[in-house]
């Protein structure tokens, strides 16, 4: 039987190969996200009662379920429902199918920032900018997307941070991300069987990462205190 110290790069080289696809579910979440958000608040704030009824309704549903259901609904409703796979087989179906459940989810998060970060710039300067001959858009981008950027970036950083943990619920679909990779040793991989150590390595990788990012945002809203 191997020894802890044996082990030890095995169980390394395993969990860096998870955190890796870790790292990019939520690099991809965050592109996809972040505009998207912003996109659905539009809509959710649009005059067009249709697209503000659609818009609204989705936020709904998506913030009044739990990712995991979005998760298995997204990955096995086409190939157990409609008979057509359209993620495919393998590892980069998984990945595909959870980076669409995680975009969708987390725009619906981000878009009720942004709408209540675009409201709460008082409506007196938007009516000023059009006093001076400036347009909607000129307004919105030079106007009122600064100050709403100050205001959002609190609650945009917990849920980016809160982000980094829900990654690990893509191994319902059994994405090979690192809780998976670590929770694998407890049942037999690589020849080590019965270790539950691993998960604890685990912990330490989310909690550097989280430290990282949690710095870069502390550091973010800094730089944004000249808006007070």
């Amino acid at each position: 039987m191997q020894t802890f110290m044996e082990q030890l790069p095995t169980v390394i080289g395993a969990l860096n190969v998870g955190f890796l696809q870790t790292l990019k579910l939520f690099v991809v979440t965050l592109l996809g996200a972040v505009p998207l958000g912003l996109i659905i608040a539009f809509g959710a704030m649009s005059k067009v009662k249709i697209l503000k009824v659609l818009c609204r309704g989705l936020i709904w549903i998506i913030r009044g379920t739990p990712l995991m259901i979005q998760l298995l609904i997204i990955y096995f409703f086409p190939g157990l429902v409609l008979a057509n796979n359209v993620w495919g087989g393998g590892e980069t179906g998984r990945f595909i199918a959870a980076c669409v459940a995680f975009i969708v989810n987390y725009a619906c998060y981000f878009a009720e920032i942004y709408r209540g970060g675009i409201q709460s710039v008082p409506v007196g300067q938007e009516e000023a900018g059009m006093v001076l001959g400036m347009t909607r858009r000129q307004i919105f981008f030079n106007v009122t997307l600064l100050q709403m950027i100050k205001r959002i970036v609190p609650p945009m950083s917990n849920e980016i941070l809160t982000l980094v943990k829900d990654t690990s619920l893509a191994r319902i679909i059994a994405m090979q991300e690192i809780i998976w990779a670590g929770q694998a040793f407890m049942k037999g991989s690589q020849g080590i069987s019965g270790a539950i150590w691993p998960l604890f390595f685990t912990a330490i990788y989310y909690l550097i990462f989280n430290g990282i990012l949690t710095v870069l945002l502390r550091k973010l809203e800094e730089k944004l205190e000249f808006f007070q």
